[in-house]
């Protein structure tokens, strides 16, 4: 049986919070097709790799991050006819959430890489769905679990942790309700028995992330109106 010949690429929504924003990793292209565009890092699985490791090598290789040191998981797979002028390319998006980082460092195929604040991005190839899937698991993803802690760092205060669910859902939050719930709901943080110094105002706590997978109960979104 003859079968169809097709590539498998893959490309990586990597998030993080800065400046009290949500950012998204980006690379510009230093080849064609889309030469000087902006897109998510990525590129061709090799032959003898697995699609893991092919994320973790082009992350580093495009953006000079080695990691991630955060959360990484599959976000779903794209494989539209016409994606890719170049021929039928199949691509395995993966979804990263990140603590700040320090600014990228452009390599192998990219001209340019930058944490640019998420919006109406006109990415190459389909990249800005890719993207607004990728947000979207985010935001779900901060309801059921605990994983609003990745874009944290080892130690942090509920006011930083809030700050993280106000960027990824783009929403304001009331912060005394938001500590209560953070630190009543079973295994989401724990108290790392230290405090802040050396910052004006009164010490606030440190905490850290618990060992809960889900949480019970969820900190829901707000519905939005109609």
């Amino acid at each position: 049986m003859s079968y169809p010949v097709f590539a498998v690429t893959v490309d990586l929504v990597v998030l993080t919070v800065r400046d009290g924003e949500l950012n998204v990793l980006l690379v510009q292209r230093g080849i064609e097709p889309h030469l000087g565009r902006w897109a998510l890092p990525g590129g061709f699985v090799l032959a003898d790799e697995d699609l893991d490791a092919a994320a973790k090598r082009e992350l580093a290789e495009e953006t000079g991050l080695d990691g991630p040191a955060g959360h990484l998981e599959q976000l779903g797979s794209y494989g539209a006819p016409d994606r890719d002028p170049r021929g039928r390319v199949v691509t395995v998006a993966y979804l990263a959430l990140l603590p700040d980082l320090p600014t990228p460092t452009a390599g192998t195929d990219a001209a340019a890489a930058a944490w640019t604040p998420i919006g109406k991005l006109g990415l190459a190839f389909d990249h800005d769905r890719i993207l607004a899937d990728g947000i979207e698991r985010a935001r779900s993803k901060l309801e059921y679990t605990p994983l609003a802690a990745a874009f944290c760092p080892p130690e942090f205060t509920i006011a930083a942790l809030r700050q993280v669910y106000e960027a990824v859902w783009g929403e304001e939050l009331d912060p005394r309700n938001f500590h209560r719930k953070a630190t009543s709901t079973p295994g989401f943080v724990e108290s790392t028995g230290h405090s802040t110094e050396g910052e004006p105002g009164r010490p606030a706590r440190l905490y850290r992330r618990g060992d809960a997978v889900l949480l019970n109960p969820p900190i829901l979104r707000r519905k939005p109106n109609g």
